[in-house]
């Protein structure tokens, strides 16, 4: 094992042995106190779920993840688009970021079905229910990293006659890219839970239906296995942005768990 690959098993490890012994401690207890599979399945019922439903599952995390990747990736766009609106045009911007911060009190479990309403049961309503619930965390981080430049240097390029879109284009996005990452890794969380409620709110297919559908049906295990994939998936997705964020943003300090002092 190289020198690398020993080190994110190390750093990795505190985790798993955390892991494995909450599931242990979890299979002990079903068994111990004789709970019944219907109200709390034990990790083994789960995982034999997990592989007589593997089929069905995969089709469901197909489905769940395309409506999360297309709305997450829709929310980043409406979500800096608008940062950048309310940074380069002032008053407009003093018009809208009341606005937004009052959409974002409106429960959106309360606008998944009207989604379906105007939207149909197809992708369209899942990703704008996703699009409402993502994209404030990238509009406020990257509000944050726009205005957050040291004033010398934006004083430095207004000395040498820089226009106001010279300056956002060479000073406020490139310092703005980092916190734009962070609030991408907030966004991604929110698309997962979106995609989900969506999903209750009226569909025919994903892991949200798979979750309802298996709960009308009594079958707790499948429940419980539908949620260690959902979890799955959002993990994923997490670090894919993580992964991103270190290619984008290489210059930037980057939180790290395992090394913290």
């Amino acid at each position: 094992m190289s020198r690398p690959a020993q080190f994110r098993f190390l750093d990795a490890a505190p985790s798993l042995i955390l892991g494995v012994i909450l599931i242990g401690l979890w299979e002990a207890a079903i068994h111990l106190l004789d709970v019944n599979a219907f109200v709390v399945p034990a990790p083994s019922s789960i995982a034999i779920s997990l592989v007589q439903n593997a089929a069905l599952l995969a089709e469901a995390t197909l489905v769940t993840a395309k409506e999360v990747l297309v709305g997450f990736v829709l929310a980043t766009l409406c979500g800096a688009a608008l940062a950048l609106l309310i940074v380069r045009f002032r008053m407009l911007g003093r018009a809208l970021y009341p606005i937004i911060v009052l959409f974002q009190t409106v429960p959106k479990v309360a606008l998944a079905p009207i989604f379906i309403l105007w939207f149909g049961y197809d992708l369209s309503p899942k990703v704008m229910l996703i699009v409402v619930i993502a994209f404030f965390p990238v509009t406020l981080d990257m509000l944050a990293g726009l205005q957050s430049v040291d004033p010398g240097l934006v004083a430095l390029m207004r000395s040498v006659s820089a226009r106001d879109n010279d300056i956002l284009l060479r000073v406020r996005i490139p310092n703005a890219l980092p916190h734009l990452m962070a609030g991408m890794k907030i966004a991604i969380t929110l698309s997962v839970i979106g995609a989900i409620v969506g999903e209750f709110a009226g569909a025919s297919a994903g892991l949200g239906y798979t979750i309802q559908f298996a709960s009308t049906q009594l079958d707790t295990p499948m429940v419980f296995a539908a949620l260690v994939v959902v979890s799955v998936v959002g993990v994923a997705f997490y670090y894919l942005i993580e992964l991103l964020e270190r290619a984008v943003t290489p210059w930037a300090p980057k939180f790290d768990p395992a090394h913290q002092h």
